[in-house]
């Protein structure tokens, strides 16, 4: 099982800051303090970097396109763009969330029924070391060239590591309470309901921590690699570097980067949400 714990991301430590003080009322203004210092450093971080593209991009105009050009191309062809930006999100969702989903399902399956793990963690770890780049045109020729071959792609990549994080977490039980089940004479599914679930979901936040950003990573390279349909923010990149436009490969980047920007911040304030009772949630203040 050495594999499975090398894969595991272990959630978050509580921070200090994060805990009131039990004798002592919060200060009114300590928030919006504390708001300031979070959101500040990157946001300079990102405006250094945005300046240094732009002097750079100004005076080599065929290595990188200026800030101004890469805006026009989203302000000129919004309809281009919505069109693949749909597209790649579709792949996402149901490549990506499919993987998950079945993930899960295996990592329930595997803690139930401990051979099952003997049988399959070979096979998934095969899977794992493959280049999925070389199984992409496999996929082509067995399932066709519509969308299918890009909803495998991506489910096959956020496979593994949300597996081994799920096997984790269920795992991750209190041996004291769960002899206690034990010895109510709880049944399987009550296990599961009321201690294996609710003690696995810090465990699952962080593998969908991982997974989320290799979902938008599946489905780009499977738009490359996966011949058929010309859809998605990854094929628009690629004719758009047959045609040397750099103004559409890196709007079209961009595109990309803000949906991974926008589905680990959603992650997050779920998480927050969910684990209220997890002193983890309690860091990011």
């Amino acid at each position: 099982m050495s594999e499975v714990r090398e894969n595991v991301v272990a959630p978050d430590e509580p921070g200090l800051a994060a805990i009131a003080h039990p004798g002592r009322p919060r200060s009114r203004d300590r928030r919006p303090r504390l708001r300031l210092r979070v959101w500040l450093p990157p946001l300079i971080a990102f405006a250094a970097l945005a300046a240094a593209w732009e002097i750079y991009a100004r005076s080599h105009e065929f290595v990188l396109p200026t800030i101004e050009a890469i805006w026009g191309s989203l302000r000129d062809n919004p309809h281009l763009y919505w069109a693949n930006f749909l597209t790649t999100l579709r792949e996402i969702a149901i490549g990506g969330g499919g993987g998950i989903a079945a993930a899960f399902l295996l990592a329930v399956l595997m803690v139930e029924l401990p051979i099952f793990e003997r049988a399959l963690m070979p096979l998934m770890i095969v899977l794992m070391v493959t280049p999925i780049v070389a199984i992409a045109p496999a996929l082509v020729i067995a399932f066709g060239f519509g969308s299918m071959p890009k909803y495998l792609v991506t489910g096959i990549i956020v496979f593994y590591p949300m597996l081994v994080n799920s096997l984790a977490g269920l795992r991750d039980v209190d041996d004291a309470v769960l002899a206690v089940f034990t010895t109510v004479h709880a049944n399987r599914w009550e296990v599961f309901r009321r201690l294996r679930l609710p003690s696995s979901l810090p465990f699952v936040f962080a593998g969908l921590r991982i997974a989320f950003p290799l979902a938008i990573v599946g489905a780009t390279v499977a738009e490359f690699a996966a011949a058929g349909q010309q859809a998605g923010l990854g094929a628009l990149i690629s004719v758009a570097a047959s045609q040397a436009n750099l103004a559409v490969i890196w709007a079209s980047i961009l595109l990309l980067c803000l949906l991974g920007l926008a589905l680990v911040t959603a992650l997050a304030v779920i998480r927050k949400q969910v684990l209220f009772w997890d002193n983890a949630a309690l860091r990011r203040t």
